[in-house]
């Protein structure tokens, strides 16, 4: 068989084994713990860190900022891959906090379908329906995991029509609970037709029991009660009634959404979304450039950008580029063209990561993500090719609802404060706007509590302080014409208010809606951007 042929076989049968999704949900629905439960399935880990809010003792797995471990929240997507069952899986695990859901709608660009963790108690959250909205806009398919449970919770009906409601998505349940909180007994797998009976002193440690039973089987009754029996027979009746079939065509479309029950503090319900999610899930799918479509099957490699992580060891100052491959296999000290500088790169040392554990890898194929050493080449939205010019599309930067001067509270410590706020807007933290009137500098972020994560970072990991002034701005606008009499014409009235983003890209920053309505009636000609990405 000619060396050709072997290579392509071996590049289709790699793509196909692999998995690559994002968890998400609202805080606090148990999403990091979630993935270490997939983790420990997997044996990526062995032994499960709980996170404690604010006391952590031993940090979740995918936790690793320290700025993480001192406030009990997930702030920066972290990237673990594992083997399970002969597929290779990689889990992007996004913060859940609100104030970092840029970095969440990045990674959505990077993953081939998402699970969707839901608090069984609390029902659909705002962070839930925003992050609902961008896998709507990319057709990205969705799986729901229903969380806790093991706690007093919401009927599983009146759950999966507010799902449907506020998610605009139809549902079809493929497991359902037995009772919930404290006469919680379990989950009747629907796809697979098997019971996972649940024991609460079984924390931790293995699965329950799991018996393959048919729903008309008399042993039911034995082993769950003959009213729990007699009450799952009628709800799975409804089920059968009220929701079609399950048809994979329509989840890979991403207009159904499977839904599982389960508690994952408890292992509970982990394992039958696993098992369902590595036979469903899509391996790596096509990718949008704005020359041309990327088959990930096509042998040359292709790949872009989607996260920088500066100073993952604070003790090395390293940076790593995080590439998803989109084509192709990516090989160790192989010259690559950045497409954006025009440069040839090789990487003698590119890795792969569980949490903040790294090992390098000589080869990658699409679908997984690599961690690139970056000494400042890199920012988010770049593409790594064999030759051919291609920018890949849908990686924006979202106009920040939030702004403040930044200053430097020690002179002495200027040049580390530049170089900190330069590699922490690189990561998309947040973004920097120089005023043109005074060169005064503004950062702008989607939430309040990057501000506080940003003067952390300085001072921990550049030795940097600053401190932050009020700035009167109500919208950031990208702005582009063209009519250059009429553009020259809004820079001069507009001077107080213009500034230019860190690529050098001219914005104007509104005072007041009133003031960004005005300015878009009276110069119909020029074009004013929300996102970054035009």
């Amino acid at each position: 068989m000619p060396s050709e042929i072997r290579i392509s076989m071996s590049l289709s049968s790699e793509i196909r084994r692999r998995r690559t999704f994002a968890i998400v949900s609202h805080p606090d629905a148990g999403k990091t713990t979630l993935t270490e439960k997939l983790l420990l399935f997997g044996g990526a880990i062995h032994v499960a860190g709980a996170v404690k809010s604010n006391k952590i003792k031993k940090g979740a797995t995918s936790d690793f900022m320290e700025i993480e471990r001192q406030r009990g929240i997930s702030v920066a997507t972290s990237v673990m891959g594992f083997e399970y069952k002969e597929h290779k899986i990689n889990i992007l695990d996004t913060p859940g906090h609100e104030d970092f859901a840029e970095d969440t709608y990045r990674t959505l660009t990077a993953v081939d379908s998402v699970i969707i963790v839901i608090d069984g108690a609390k029902g659909v959250e705002a962070q839930t329906r925003k992050l609902m909205e961008v896998c709507r806009m990319r057709k990205t398919p969705v799986m729901v995991f229903v969380n806790k449970l093991d706690r007093p919770g919401k009927d599983p009906f009146d759950l999966l029509d507010e799902i449907e409601r506020e998610l605009k998505i139809r549902v079809r349940p493929l497991a359902w609970p037995i009772g919930s909180g404290s006469s919680f007994q379990g989950v009747y797998n629907l796809y697979e037709n098997k019971l996972s009976l649940f024991f609460p002193e079984d924390r931790q440690t293995r699965e329950g029991e799991v018996v393959e039973i048919a729903l008309s089987d008399p042993r039911l009754d034995e082993l769950i009660s003959a009213k729990s029996a007699a009450e799952l027979r009628e709800n799975l009746e409804i089920v059968e009634g009220v929701y079609p079939p399950f048809v994979l065509d329509t989840y890979l479309a991403g207009e159904v959404a499977p839904v599982f029950f389960g508690s994952a503090l408890n292992n509970f319900g982990v394992m039958e979304l696993l098992d369902c999610f590595v036979e469903i899930a899509p391996f790596p799918r096509p990718s949008r450039t704005v020359q041309r479509p990327i088959d990930p099957f096509e042998e040359k490699m292709t790949g872009f950008v989607f996260k920088i992580h500066a100073n993952m060891d604070p003790n090395h100052r390293d940076r790593i580029a995080f590439l998803k491959i989109c084509s192709g296999t990516f090989e160790r000290n192989k010259n690559y063209l950045h497409v954006d500088s025009g440069k040839q790169l090789k990487f003698s040392s590119p890795t792969a990561f569980m949490a903040d554990k790294k090992s390098i890898v000589d080869i990658a194929y699409p679908g997984d993500i690599v961690g690139l050493h970056d000494t400042g080449n890199f920012k988010i939205g770049d593409t790594l090719t064999e030759g051919e010019k291609l920018k890949f599309t849908g990686i924006p930067s979202f106009s920040p609802e939030l702004f403040r001067y930044i200053e430097n509270a020690d002179p002495m410590k200027f040049k580390q404060l530049a170089k900190g706020v330069d590699q922490l807007m690189d990561e998309g933290v947040a973004q920097l706007f120089t005023m043109k009137m005074n060169g005064r500098k503004v950062i702008g972020t989607v939430g309040a509590l990057q501000f506080e994560v940003i003067q952390y970072r300085l001072e921990h990991e550049y030795t940097a302080k600053c401190r932050y002034e009020p700035v009167n701005v109500y919208k950031a606008c990208w702005i582009e014409s063209d009519n250059a009499t009429q553009l020259e014409d809004f820079r001069k009235r507009k001077f107080q208010y213009m500034a230019t983003d860190k690529h050098g890209r001219e914005v104007y920053l509104a005072d007041t809606s009133y003031g960004l309505a005005q300015s878009q009636e009276r110069f119909p000609d020029i074009r004013f951007y929300f996102t970054s990405e035009f």
